[in-house]
């Protein structure tokens, strides 16, 4: 009953190990950078940006739509014209009623826009190339982000592999101060000799609490910038190695043509300024006088027509606008070549940190190949009485160092790739 009973409980903990092991997180570079973005505040603004851009739309073409105004107006003034002085020397006796000093109006226009000279459809240009700018620039700072993601996601990877490095070194430290023991109560050993070997996997222990806090710390930063919640158990995996691509790609470059083609549009508008303006208009209106002004009776009256607007005024300014929206220009294309040339500069830097890093990665291959033959030669040396404990912990330690090198080197040089794709827009 008690070996039926222990079976069940076997199984039951074989059935929770794949389950504990399948719950451990994964995530890669690429996550967190899509996560980023979008838990970045500033992404909000481009909804923003984009409600706006439909509604300033929908308002310049309602300009297209009949406009209406209506006004009223009371007034009183000291004299009209008096129409019995006027045709008092007439032969016939002519009868007119005096006009009212108190007149009253009120009165609507409709007016509808036949041709403006491209103003409207120039307005809903600078709408869409304004917005188009605004959206460009959030992009811009959204890309910004992946840097601070392979800051801190290349952070993590580095404590990762150097807990694992010294947990390595913690275990062959712990091997030797079994074999230290067992000569100690053979009486083959000092006591101070075993102490001072836990005395070294105590600093390995030491070491190893540095690296986790150091770890959950990036772990947090990276939790943060991604708005997730990540536990110690989660693994980051490690990126692959790829051919950098130097072609430049940035958002900058794409801001740069859109405030250009802003000022394209711009231009284009200094034009309307000074062409003709074609309406058509009804005025409606109730009051007294009429349009009729011998009948000096309240009533309605209405015009319809068409109205020429032609403001020349602007041709006094158009030349020098002209030159302000070239040397807009000229500053946008030189903020461009300063921009292409700062990153030119540091893809240039960059390359040359990838080539010192395979290069530093063959030599740390070397040494640590030999630092392990030196450090086993030295296992031996102990064993066997040829070397005191300290000569051997110090083979130990430049063994670790190695090691460690090797590591930082290795994830220094996928960093540094990773930081040419994001230098280059890649």
């Amino acid at each position: 009953m008690i070996r039926f009973k222990w079976s069940v409980l076997a199984l039951l903990l074989c059935g929770l190990l794949p389950q504990r092991a399948a719950a451990q997180e994964t995530v890669s570079i690429d996550d967190c950078y899509r996560l980023a973005r979008e838990n970045y505040p500033l992404i909000k603004k481009q909804d923003l940006l984009s409600r706006s851009r439909t509604y300033s739309l929908q308002n310049a073409a309602r300009m297209y739509l009949p406009q209406v105004s209506v006004s009223g107006q009371a007034s009183y003034q000291s004299e009209t014209v008096g129409f019995p002085d006027v045709f008092s020397g007439l032969p016939v006796q002519v009868s007119l009623p005096a006009i009212s000093k108190d007149q009253y109006r009120i009165q609507a226009d409709l007016s509808q826009v036949i041709y403006d000279g491209g103003n409207i459809s120039n307005q809903r240009a600078m709408i869409r190339a304004g917005n188009d700018v605004s959206q460009q620039q959030v992009e811009v700072n959204l890309y910004a982000i992946r840097d601070r993601v392979n800051q801190v996601y290349f952070s993590v990877l580095l404590m990762d592999e150097q807990l694992k490095q010294n947990e390595i070194k913690k275990s062959n430290l712990q091997n030797v101060v079994t074999k230290a023991e067992a000569a100690l109560a053979n009486g083959a050993a000092f006591r101070s000799s075993v102490n001072e070997l836990k005395a070294e996997v105590v600093n390995a222990e030491m070491a190893s609490i540095e690296y986790r806090a150091s770890r959950k710390a990036y772990l947090d930063m990276l939790g943060m910038l991604i708005g997730r919640e990540l536990e110690d158990s989660t693994r980051l995996t490690m990126p692959a190695s790829a051919a950098t691509n130097k072609e430049m790609n940035r958002p900058e470059l794409r801001l740069y043509d859109l405030q250009q083609y802003m000022n394209d549009v711009e231009k284009r508008k200094l034009r309307t300024d000074y062409l003709p303006k074609l309406s058509a208009f009804v005025t409606g209106a109730y009051g007294r006088p009429t349009l009729n002004i011998i009948n000096n009776e309240f009533g309605p009256w209405y015009i319809v027509g068409a109205r020429l607007n032609w403001n020349l005024g602007s041709l006094y300014t158009v030349q020098n606008s002209r030159r302000n929206i070239e040397l807009n220009r000229q500053g946008i294309e030189t903020d461009r070549e300063t921009f292409v040339f700062n990153t030119n500069l540091s893809l240039t830097q960059e390359a040359a940190n990838e080539g010192k890093y395979k290069a530093l990665l063959q030599q740390d291959q070397e040494a640590v190949a030999l630092r392990e033959s030196v450090k086993k030669s030295a296992e031996a040396q102990l064993e066997n009485g040829v070397i005191t404990v300290h000569d051997f912990i110090a083979q130990v330690n430049a063994e670790n160092l190695a090691r460690q090198q090797l590591i930082l080197h290795r994830i220094l040089l996928v960093q540094s790739q990773y930081k040419q794709h994001f230098t280059a827009g890649n």
